[in-house]
């Protein structure tokens, strides 16, 4: 079974948490949430999200997808943390998935993982950081390599469901995809 770690900072943006555990679970992913501290960890509009462990714990296994939530101050937290500069490091160096959304794309920047890299974010998220050699794109979902970012809270579910593609192929994301009642072009009609 492959499995993923979701780390959460003080801060983050819930829909982007939430709903990538979430299909990750649909999808038979093993999913484990890990705060930066032990205990309960208050996300950016103040929903309180207890996770599975602290993140000194959750080293002590290995990922085969990492993911980092954006929202602020989360994804400051987490490009201040040395262990998730470390963990994203090494993800990338064992060839192993690494995504980041939002303003999570700071975290890979730090890590010194974008050299010549397309990636997507928040816009205006990575306008204090050097980007020199990396593309910066608008689409809402980017893979480079092992390296997959999106660009906020309104593209969670579609960057969600590319990680489960990448995971578990294509046919387990249709499978997912199709229980969601997605519409490529939402439509809505008046109810009286």
């Amino acid at each position: 079974m492959q499995n993923a770690l979701v780390i959460l900072a003080e801060g983050f943006e819930e829909l982007e948490a939430i709903t990538v555990m979430d299909l990750l679970v649909r999808a038979n992913i093993e999913v484990v949430s890990a705060g930066l501290i032990p205990g309960p960890v208050v996300a950016a509009r103040q929903t309180v999200i207890v996770p599975n462990m602290d993140l000194d714990e959750a080293l002590e296994e290995t990922y085969d997808l990492v993911v980092l939530p954006g929202g602020l101050p989360g994804a400051d937290y987490l490009t201040k943390d040395s262990r998730v500069i470390a963990l994203v490091r090494e993800q990338y160096h064992n060839n192993r998935l690494i995504g980041a959304i939002c303003a999570a794309p700071r975290v890979l920047i730090a890590a010194g993982i974008c050299h010549d890299k397309t990636l997507c974010c928040y816009p205006g998220s990575l306008d204090q950081q050097d980007t020199t050699d990396i593309q910066i794109t608008n689409d809402a979902v980017c893979v480079d390599g092992q390296i997959v970012t999106s660009r906020g809270p309104g593209t969670a579910m579609d960057f969600a469901l590319q990680l489960i593609e990448l995971l578990e192929g294509t046919a387990k994301r249709e499978t997912v995809e199709a229980s969601l009642v997605r519409h490529q072009k939402p439509e809505a009609s008046l109810c009286i």
